[in-house]
């Protein structure tokens, strides 16, 4: 019983952590929303001119050294493999356009 009780305690820590994360993920990412001078939607759109057949995966946005950039990443339907597109912030421009293997993308 002692063994169940801790191990339940041991769970809802974990989630409680997890969520914490979540939260501060969200607030830091709104954070930089806000500083952007380009909305996501105006940067999904650039981003969708260098994969035009691309539907969108995943899409964040992230501080790198020097630049805010939308970073989005598509699939195609002619490849397994997964375009990252990333749109600078500030300026609308496209920075650049990777394409990686699926079992290589970390999220």
């Amino acid at each position: 019983m002692v063994c169940l009780g801790l191990a339940a305690g041991l769970l809802a820590g974990c989630e409680s952590k997890k969520g914490e994360h979540s939260e501060r993920h969200y607030h830091k990412e709104a954070k930089l929303m806000a500083e952007a001078k380009v909305s996501k939607d105006d940067a999904e759109k650039t981003a969708l001119t260098k994969v035009p057949n691309g539907s969108l995966k995943d899409s964040e946005i992230e501080k790198e050294p020097g630049r805010l950039i939308w970073s989005f990443e598509f699939t195609t339907p002619d490849s397994t493999n997964i375009t990252e597109v990333n749109v600078d912030g500030m300026t609308g421009e496209v920075v650049n356009v990777e394409s990686e293997k699926p079992e290589n993308d970390h999220d």
